[in-house]
């Protein structure tokens, strides 16, 4: 904020500490911009807001930015190529994906229920899509619902009714009131969902409707643990218990760069999980470079979906272990705390890095899924390097 408390800039950030530091290297003008320069000169104070995961700060973030129009947001911004969301002004809202520069073009402003955007970070802004349709079942067709152009066209909403794309029901009301949790999601008021959610819960289960309860109530879940991505993508696992902790280990292993694995340990609710336990031979590096390797194996990790997201990552060695999984995790858009198990000559655990709530509460499970991670790691190095010497 500046002098007069108007607000210049409003951003998302991670780490805020990081984030504040930044904007005060000697350097700025250089590193950054004379644009960043100038605002910091100007700025005052700072405030901030936390929010519960990356995809809700996003969305504060957008709608702030609308709200405010902070002068440093806008000062040599092009946001025609910026995606916007648009709800459709018909019986059956369609929820819709458009650039800005198609706005004007496609609707009138009769024609559009809500807007929201723009949304600079296409990544997160599709994401948010992903969780949405997972929650609430909306239709994106090209032509409004029931002015489909051919039998191809009803066909493909049929089907996508079936794979759980397009909304089940054909209730007109039931739909409304999809729209409506759709808009409150990106209007950022995930608690009101949340509490009407809680009182239909009830409703329904005094009603003995307690199959339709129990929907909701998952999906009360769902949404308070919305930072998880992968319980919204798997409907498999989506509904495990709240009280679960599920800490995934890592570790490498290796003889002088050759022979180089790596493996994922899983701990949860306090039990080894042997059988989601997972091996990676690194591909990428060819010598001794162990958060090299490190990084490669998370990267792969991440690409699957269908494994369910730990709330807790354990890495094997110490600082520079510990930013390599930072980075691979900032960089996916995920909030997931890092925990480094600092290693003795022999092994043997000397040190945590991590903060001292995470210690207090999981510190016996973070060194069981460790231990067990580097027991599995040299297990498989030295299958493979038998297996090697054998070809």
């Amino acid at each position: 904020m500046g002098t007069k408390k108007e607000i210049l800039y409003i951003g998302k950030a991670t780490n805020l500490n990081n984030r504040v530091r930044s904007y005060f290297a000697t350097d700025l003008k250089e590193k950054r911009s004379e644009l960043i320069e100038r605002m910091v000169k100007e700025a005052k104070t700072v405030e901030w807001t936390v929010t519960d995961s990356v995809l809700e700060a996003l969305l504060l973030e957008v709608n702030l930015i609308r709200t405010h129009k902070p002068k440093y947001n806008t000062i040599s911004k092009d946001d025609k190529s910026y995606n916007h969301l648009v709800i459709t002004n018909e019986k059956w809202p369609r929820v819709l994906v458009v650039r800005a520069k198609d706005l004007a073009e496609k609707f009138t402003p009769d024609e559009i229920l809500h807007e929201y955007g723009p949304f600079p970070s296409s990544g997160l802004f599709r994401e948010a899509l992903k969780i949405v349709r997972k929650l609430f079942k909306f239709y994106d067709t090209k032509d409004p619902l029931g002015k489909e152009k051919s039998k191809i066209s009803r066909g493909k909403i049929d089907f996508n009714r079936q794979i759980g794309l397009f909304p089940e029901q054909t209730d007109h009301k039931e739909y409304k009131k999809t729209i409506h949790f759709i808009q409150l999601f990106f209007s950022g008021k995930k608690k009101e969902i949340i509490k009407e959610l809680e009182k239909e819960m009830l409703l329904e289960a005094k009603k003995e409707n307690f199959e339709t309860a129990a929907i909701i109530k998952r999906k009360i879940f769902a949404l308070k643990h919305i930072e998880d991505i992968s319980l919204l993508k798997d409907e498999n696992r989506i509904y495990r218990d709240e009280k679960t902790i599920r800490i995934e280990a890592y570790d490498v292993a290796h003889l002088g760069g050759e022979d180089m694995v790596g493996v994922m340990s899983v701990v949860e609710g306090g039990e080894l999980r042997k059988s989601e336990y997972r091996k990676f031979k690194i591909q990428t590096i060819d010598r001794s470079n162990d958060p090299g390797a490190l990084k490669e194996i998370l990267n792969r990790r991440l690409t699957h979906p269908e494994w369910p997201l730990p709330q807790i990552i354990v890495v094997d060695g110490g600082k520079a272990q510990k930013n390599v999984a930072e980075m691979v995790l900032q960089k996916a858009g995920l909030v997931i705390p890092v925990v480094a198990v600092v290693k003795d000559e022999r092994h043997k655990p000397v040190r945590l890095i991590a903060a001292k709530k995470i210690l207090t509460l999981y510190e016996n499970e973070i060194l069981l899924a460790n231990a067990d991670a580097h027991r599995f790691a040299i297990t498989y190095h030295k299958q493979k390097r038998r297996k090697n010497f054998l070809n």
